[in-house]
């Protein structure tokens, strides 16, 4: 028995725990993630495939239904159709709603899966390619999707990560690798990984199957640059090894440099960091959907009202005829209460009637017919020749047809630079040497002319010694590493800089050939004579000290500090009395003017004490504990002093073909670019000048900010300077660091951090990651409320992609991450030229026609059945026979939106290409908006009443036939129903700009049909036991003279006052496209009617700003326009980090020619010390591969 003291503790404890659940806590997440080497793995992990489909086989059906449904027009023909089936309510049966909705969706439902398969396919040609895995002791080619975590995977050069690796040996000294991260930061510069040491053994397959430890490691997270873990190669091992982000090889980077690696799979498909930073595809509706959406909703609202308005009206009739019209049989009702089918309807079940006879006012037919004309317009982007690479063999790829209108109203477009503005290749174009200008000089000349620079080198001109002295410096003055080729002596140079590597190349063709490297010297062959240096010091390069200096020591004993470096740099530390120091600054300026990248070279001789004492100093630094980065900027300034200036080179970062002209003409169209990139801001500067985003004239507000409160107070500062020219465009460029706009996007800042970039003309935002790319967009789209484009070829482009209203991808030479993930994809960043001025602008001319016709198409014809309600006593009887109502839009006129969707066109291509100012109205959304919506509408209300009342007044005396007969209501509603089929065909003709053959077979065939249609279907009954109270109309129709008499007159009368109105609009208020339009019919070159419409908008605006000045008192009497007063804001203030940046940019107006990592795994000073070129590399063995 318990005691009492127990008893009394179990009571506490029970009134303690009372109410609180005890179950055991769900298991909580884990905190690391263990991969067992060569072993099975305990937790079963994600699979390596990759998807970026929208749907799957489980989610196609709640998904596509979810997206249909969200158009309104969708949900309100369900609800339409399960109306009518409540028995009695239906004036015009069960199915005419059901069918049609089930016929759209099947429709819709075709055509997704057909562009989703598209996605799929694309994502299966990365799931499927190969790379080797070590397996049952032998490697075996196998595919990406079959790798799995805990995988020890080989990958060769050039080849991309499958997943992300831990590193653990390479066919380099001590495990390095050279990788290149494009995909994933933007950086064309080479990164160096190295597995630790306790690893690097392991080359062949024999050592790499006796592993049999563990990996402990984060969990799947995005931090591309953070990772922490231990490695314990064997289980009996105590100790474990630290691994970072310097072991790891993240999926989407590139091996370059370095044979093969070896690595264990540690996150594989979406756990894997690159795809973490991706999103799941969006579902996005273009403007034109969300307009019409808007207006379907606002017709729905009339339909209720006219629904409301009818039962209203049904009920005061009933009630003042239910005694005395005892034709009707209302009396039998009030004698017989149980005689139901004599009674009048009640309020409710009148006000579902008319809801259902009014239903068709908003065109059932619309949501397919879109759908079929949006599918078209992609196939026509798809097979257009002009925008076919044919040296990648690469089409354009409408991934989706949603979006083909919003192509044709963009007004900012936010575009990566690696690889999508620039081909990711360095080339040496020109140099300058003792003050002579050498190389090529004109933008078709592709490769550096050499001839005048070898005749002055070798017939011993005055400048011999400086050529010499400056090809020595390109072959000496780096970091690369020459690989020979076994079997010929062909040499590959190694460079981690693609700048590095333009300048060793240029060397190499020079005649100045790098072919050794050892941890103590290099050596170089000098037109025949081999020439050795020996390393004392490689000084590496870093963004602050932007330069990079090697000091050697020559065959004779002589040291000499070679430097290279920015300009800005090199003339601070050159000697007094340089004799070419202006002619070099001029050339640098006429280099930069060309958008080229540039480099000063220039040396010293350093004496022997000299060079000794430094060198002490220069230990001491790197040997200290603290602040040793510091210390080492510090020692190197006291050696980079009194430089003799030889030259300068000029590399061209390579543009794709037409990017320049492309950027042009779409700022011309009024559009906005903000170029994103990871790489470094000297770097895109250099890009911003050469494909003209950024002028020479262009002043740049750059902010570089390392604290919240600095960043809080440069913005706010710059944007007072705008003063009222803020949040207008103004001839300014804004540059912004990654760091910095951390800080912008914080909430506090991110209004004034928006006003200053949408008022800057052009904007570059450098060192962004990709989620900031993301970020930045969504800050446009949601508070411009402006249609935005992202433009990328790389997996780091993939979240601004989807971000973006239209994502367009390029399939470049990194991958097809971002062409699988975006909405279109093309080959070349200068077809996004015809993309947006020719298809997009067709596109959203079309669409907005169709749209409009089919809305006016269907209210001319479904409002009579209101005016009929009129004369009928609101009996809910419809005017046409049940089946004519539902094939009116499906058949009698179908065609003739499809003709203006496809075909139409109102200026030629050649025009919409060379005019970009022809853009504007798309893009202001001038032919779809609510005001013209409702013109349309209004238009067809009218045309309706015309012809319903024409046709009531001549029939009125009841009489249609010369024998006397009557003809009944059916009569009176073919009648109708066939003027109507005549009057909109007609006007499908009006609207349209081109009379091509599609256009008259659409037109012709759909009255033609009609005819064909009710001869045959009027003589069914009896022989088919359908359409009896359509027996015998064709006959009475077409036998009448009043039909015959009406055929000619009803079309005139509704359509001459459409035609008054075109002919008045296009001869006294002519729009740019109509004088353009008449311009080509006439033969004359549209070139003098641009000119002037921009003359005049510039005439507008000049007035408009002179107004403004007036009205705030004069102050342009000073003298100053706007730009130069915004000038003197901008470069008269207090100092501050970002001004004296822009200061010193604009000294150069130029960047210089270096890209390199920096606070890598391992210092280039230190990769260099562990090649010896004149070995053969320890570790690179062959290995069998089981294919």
């Amino acid at each position: 028995m318990l005691g009492d003291s127990e008893m009394m503790e179990a009571d506490e404890r029970t009134d303690l725990t009372d109410g609180i659940n005890l179950s055991p806590l769900p298991p909580a997440e884990p905190e690391s993630r263990i991969i067992y080497l060569n072993q099975t793995q305990a937790t079963k992990f994600c699979n390596n495939e990759v998807n970026t489909g929208k749907y799957s086989v489980v989610t196609f059906l709640p998904k596509f239904l979810f997206e249909q449904f969200r158009r309104y027009a969708n949900v309100f023909f369900l609800f339409i159709a399960l109306l009518q089936q409540i028995p009695g309510v239906s004036p015009n049966g069960t199915l005419t709603t059901v069918i049609p909705l089930l016929f759209i969706l099947t429709v819709a439902g075709v055509k997704e899966t057909a562009e989703d398969l598209k996605r799929h396919r694309a994502d299966d040609e990365v799931n499927r390619r190969k790379v080797l895995v070590l397996r049952y002791g032998v490697w075996m080619r196998v595919r990406w999707v079959e790798v799995a975590v805990g995988d020890i995977v080989k990958v060769s050069r050039e080849e991309f990560f499958p997943a992300d690796l831990v590193l653990l040996a390479s066919s380099a000294p001590q495990a390095m690798c050279y990788i290149e991260t494009a995909q994933l930061d933007g950086e064309t510069n080479l990164k160096i990984r190295q597995g630790v040491p306790q690893t690097a053994h392991l080359v062949s397959d024999q050592e790499l199957m006796q592993i049999n430890g563990r990996i402990e490691c984060d969990v799947p997270n995005r931090h591309l640059y953070d990772f922490t873990g231990n490695i314990r190669v064997k289980q009996d091992q105590s100790l474990s090894v630290p691994i970072g982000p310097e072991q790891v090889l993240l999926r989407g980077a590139v091996l370059k440099n370095t044979q093969w690696i070896h690595g264990i799979a540690i996150y594989t498909g979406h756990e894997s960091k690159l795809l973490m930073n991706s999103k799941a595809a969006p579902l996005k509706r273009s403007t034109v959907d969300r307009t019409t959406n808007s207006q379907i909703l606002f017709l729905f609202v009339i339909l209720l009202v006219l629904s409301l308005v009818s039962s209203i009206a049904a009920e005061v009739w009933n009630r003042r005829h239910l005694a005395s019209d005892w034709y009707i049989g209302f009396q039998d009702a009030l004698a017989n209460p149980d005689a139901k089918d004599f009674s009048p309807n009640s309020f409710f079940y009148n006000f579902l009637t008319f809801i259902i006879l009014y239903n068709n006012l908003i065109p059932i037919s619309l949501p397919v017919t879109l759908e079929l004309v949006k599918f078209g317009q992609a196939w026509f982007i798809s097979a257009d020749i002009d925008m076919y690479h044919e040296g990648t063999n690469t089409a354009a790829n409408a991934r989706t047809s949603n979006l083909n209108d919003e192509l044709g109203q963009v007004k900012y477009i936010f575009s990566d630079k690696t690889g999508t503005l620039t081909e990711n290749i360095m080339v040496f174009k020109r140099c300058t040497v003792a003050g002579i200008v050498y190389g090529t000089n004109g933008d078709d000349a592709n490769v550096f002319s050499q001839a005048k620079l070898l005749e002055n080198l070798q017939n011993k001109h005055p400048t011999a010694s400086h050529i010499r002295m400056f090809l020595t410096m390109m072959a000496v003055c780096h970091t690369v590493i020459p690989e020979k080729e076994q079997d010929s002596d062909k040499i590959t140079y190694q460079a981690s800089s693609p700048d590095e590597g333009a300048l060793i190349d240029a060397a190499h063709a020079l005649g100045f050939v790098f072919n050794v490297r050892t941890p103590d010297y290099v050596e170089i062959n000098v037109m025949g004579k081999q020439e050795r240096y020996d390393i004392l010091n490689v000084l590496d390069f870093t963004s602050v000290r932007k330069r990079m200096s090697v000091i050697v020591r020559t065959s004779n004993g002589t040291i000499l500090l070679l430097c290279k470096g920015a300009d800005s740099v090199i003339y601070e530390r050159l000697g007094d009395n340089q004799e070419h120091r202006d002619e070099t600054l001029l050339h640098l300026g006429e280099f930069a003017s060309e958008g080229l990248r540039t480099l000063c070279f220039a040396f010293r001789e350093i004496p022997k004490q000299e060079y000794e004492d430094w060198s002490a100093t220069y230990y001491k630094a790197s040997t200290a504990l603290q602040n040793r980065e510091a210390k080492l900027e510090e020692a190197a300034e006291l050696i980079e002093m009194n430089f003799n200036l030889i030259g300068a080179s000029a590399i061209e970062d390579k543009l794709q073909d037409g990017v320049p002209e492309t950027i042009d003409m779409l700022m011309k169209a009024d559009i906005k670019l903000w170029v994103l990139t990871g790489d470094k801001q000297e770097t895109a500067i250099n890009v911003g000048y050469s494909c003209k985003l950024l002028t020479q004239n262009m002043p740049l507000v750059v902010i570089n900010e390392s604290s919240h409160d600095d960043t809080r107070e440069t913005l706010r500062r710059h944007t007072a300077t705008f003063g009222e020219d803020l949040g207008k465009q103004n001839d300014v460029g804004l540059i912004i660091d990654g760091k910095t706009l951390n800080f912008a996007l914080e909430f506090d800042m991110r209004k004034d951090f928006l006003d200053l970039a949408v008022s800057c003309k052009a904007v570059v935002c450098c060192r962004v990651t990709p989620r900031q790319k993301a970020e930045l967009v969504e800050l446009v789209k949601q508070n411009v409320k402006v249609v935005t484009l992202a433009i990328g070829d790389g997996a780091n482009d993939v979240g601004m992609i989807q971000a973006a209203d239209v994502g367009i991808g390029i399939s470049g030479r990194e991958g097809l991450q971002a062409a699988n993930c975006s909405d279109y994809s093309i080959a070349q960043f200068r077809f996004l030229h015809k993309l947006m001025l020719v298809h997009g602008v067709w596109s959203y001319n079309r669409l907005s026609k169709v749209i409009l016709y089919s809305f006016y198409k269907n209210i001319c014809l479904y409002i009579m059945e209101f005016w009929f309600a009129i004369v009928n006593g609101w009996s809910g009887q419809i005017l046409f026979n049940q089946w004519c109502i539902g094939i009116y839009n499906l058949a009698f006129t179908a065609l003739p939106p499809f003709a203006i969707g496809l075909f139409d066109r109102n200026i030629r291509v050649e025009s919409m290409q060379r005019f970009p100012q022809l853009y504007k109205p798309s893009q202001n959304s001038e032919y779809f908006n609510s005001k013209v919506f409702w013109m349309w509408t209004m238009n067809a209300v009218y045309h309706s009443l015309l012809i319903f009342w024409f046709v009531v007044g001549a029939l009125y005396q009841d009489v249609a036939f010369s024998d006397g007969q009557l003809g009944g209501h059916l009569f009176m509603g073919n009648m109708a129903y066939t003027y109507v089929l005549i009057v909109v065909t007609l006007k499908a003709g009006l609207t349209m700009d081109a009379w091509s053959w599609p256009v008259h077979f659409s037109m012709w065939f759909s009255i033609i049909a009609w005819f064909i249609f009710i001869g045959i279907y009027s003589a069914l009954f009896p022989a088919i036991k359908m359409a009896a109270d359509m027996t015998g109309q064709a006959r009475m129709v077409f036998s009448s003279g009043i039909f015959w008499m009406l055929l000619f007159l009803i079309p005139v009368v509704a359509l001459w006052r459409d035609v008054a109105w075109k002919a008045f609009k296009r001869t006294l208020f002519k729009s740019l496209a109509e004088e353009v339009q008449e311009a080509e019919v006439k033969l004359i070159d549209p070139t003098a009617i641009i000119q002037r419409s921009v003359k005049k908008s510039l005439r507008a605006i000049s007035a408009k700003t002179s107004y403004g000045l007036h009205a705030i008192g004069g102050k342009a009497a000073q003298g100053f326009n706007e730009t130069s007063r915004l000038l003197n804001k901008l470069f008269k203030r207090t100092p501050s980090s970002s001004r004296r940046v822009t200061e010193q940019y604009d000294l150069s107006q130029h960047g210089y020619a270096f890209s390199q990592e920096e606070h890598g795994a391992i210092a280039q000073a230190e990769v260099i010390r562990v090649f010896d070129t004149t070995k053969r590399p320890e570790g690179a063995i062959v290995i069998p591969e089981n294919r």
